[in-house]
């Protein structure tokens, strides 16, 4: 059966080495708002990419070796995995357009060295502007990106903010997915530092279903219905809100309306047509989430992803819980393995 895993982080090779680019990466990062990015060295000798919000609390790590298309094709010999779509974790909700070209043009090179295993996704600021435009429609049309890649807030706007209507309706005029990854918090992040695994895991939960529901109430899938959002880590857990936040009306007369029962058809529209799950490395959600989720949003709208290599072994985990652990038909199982990804990204697999 084929594999595609559809979340693979992509740095520059020589994001180590090449002081403009390191530069890029390290200045694009809001230090008046808290983001602060350092390299340090470790023990062995390689060099760390650290990003810490707030001062001492780590959220993003990047280690130098791990990003090289060897070891990407490596990792895939051994999990088994036949295609991947590369994207850059977290860090584009801040960088600049000159960052993003080299950005782009390194994975466009990845990808050429890769034998047609990799595939890639345009990485852009996206805001309206001519330049920025101009640099997605290269991307697509010169580069061959299969999708763009957009965070799911910047700053402090989520995706439905009216700043992004004219850079989501160019995508939805090249008919490509967007991939919509976490950012290292969400925008109200304070109640969520304290403890590791609460900030750096369901940080990024809070986030994902923060950024769908706000997506879903928005109205804006009416005005581009040719959009088409692949959110990660499972979406924010967003099966588990499907039924609660699709409006119901009551079937009794009451005193007042504190919920707003309207809607609930088109929401479910905009889950079926419009939002689509990535399936970040699926192990470590549970056997009966992830049965849970396929049954209740539907095996055609979950896609396999690893995030490697945050770590190694999530990858040939991810394929094996899949292949041999969760019980959905065969037919389901290969939509969420590669159906889907071959679908949505247009690949020529």
């Amino acid at each position: 059966m084929t594999v595609v895993d559809i979340n693979i982080h992509h740095l520059p090779e020589d994001l180590f080495t090449n002081e403009k680019i390191l530069n890029g990466f390290l200045n694009s990062a809001p230090r008046g708002f808290g983001e602060i990015a350092s390299v340090i060295t470790m023990e062995n000798g390689k060099k760390q990419l650290v990003l810490e919000k707030p001062k001492g609390y780590q959220n993003l790590n990047y280690v130098e070796g791990d990003y090289s298309v060897e070891s990407k094709l490596s990792a895939m010999d051994d999990a088994g995995v036949d295609y991947g779509v590369l994207r850059v974790p977290v860090w584009q909700e801040w960088l600049g357009l000159e960052t993003c070209r080299a950005v782009n043009d390194n994975a466009a090179e990845m990808v050429a060295n890769s034998n047609g295993r990799l595939f890639a996704t345009a990485c852009v600021p996206p805001w309206g502007g001519k330049e920025n435009i101009y640099e997605l429609e290269r991307c697509v049309k010169e580069l061959g990106a299969v999708g763009v890649q957009l965070a799911c807030h910047y700053g402090q706007l989520y995706l439905d903010d009216e700043v992004f209507e004219p850079y989501l309706r160019v995508i939805e005029k090249l008919d490509i997915p967007v991939v919509v990854h976490h950012t290292p918090l969400p925008v109200e992040y304070k109640s969520v530092i304290d403890y590791t695994n609460l900030r750096r895991e369901y940080g990024r939960v809070i986030d994902q279903g923060i950024a769908v529901g706000r997506e879903l109430f928005s109205g804006m899938f009416d005005r581009m219905p040719g959009l088409r959002f692949i959110h990660t880590m499972m979406g924010g857990n967003w099966f588990a809100n499907t039924a609660l936040l699709t409006p119901h009306k009551s079937n009794k007369a009451e005193a007042m309306q504190r919920l707003d029962p309207t809607g609930g058809e088109k929401i479910k529209q905009y889950l079926d047509e419009n939002i689509f799950f990535d399936m970040t490395h699926p192990h470590s959600w549970g056997k009966d989430q992830v049965e849970a989720a396929i049954k209740i949003n539907g095996a055609d709208h979950y896609l396999f992803g690893s995030s490697f290599p945050v770590f190694y072994s999530w990858m040939g985990q991810g394929v094996e819980f899949l292949k041999n652990e969760i019980e959905v038909s065969d037919a389901d199982r290969e939509l969420v393995l590669s159906g889907n990804a071959k679908r949505l990204f247009s690949l020529p697999i």
